[in-house]
């Protein structure tokens, strides 16, 4: 073979795979924002890096998944009846070149820990509802 020929073919497959990989990324994002209960979500964990990605509410279960991955698989799982909504507050200067403009801090304990979450207010109000909306550990139970 040719040397030329060769790279061409080594140029044209990485250029093919760059180009795959962004067409997974869309459709993957495209089917998590396409379910009714998802919200775009930045979460903070015990690291204080903020990683956006989408929230998404199932009938027992918060999940939230990585905006830059392939994974179909949830990052992060919460059951609902071991939430608590500490609160929410404004972002501080250093958090604001982190997360989203016009977002708020949700403040979540779970399982004995601190997540932080930045969302619009909006999807604050969805998710402090859907947390209100369930039934009381003890009374009822959880299908």
């Amino acid at each position: 073979m040719n040397q030329p020929g060769t790279a061409f073919l080594a140029i044209a497959a990485c250029f093919l795979l760059v180009i795959l990989s962004l067409c997974l990324f869309g459709v993957r994002r495209f089917q998590l924002r396409r379910a009714l209960g998802t919200v775009d979500a930045s979460i903070c964990l015990a690291n204080r890096r903020w990683r956006m990605g989408v929230c998404r509410y199932q009938e027992s279960e918060l999940e939230w998944f990585r905006l830059l991955s392939l994974s179909p698989r949830p990052r992060v799982r919460m059951q609902r009846s071991a939430i608590v909504l500490v609160g929410r507050r404004k972002p501080t200067e250093e958090e604001r070149t982190q997360v989203q403009p016009d977002t708020v801090i949700v403040t979540l304990e779970f399982q004995g820990r601190e997540i932080l979450m930045a969302m619009k207010f909006d999807a604050y109000a969805g998710l402090s509802s859907w947390l209100e909306a369930g039934p009381v550990i003890g009374v009822g139970t959880w299908r």
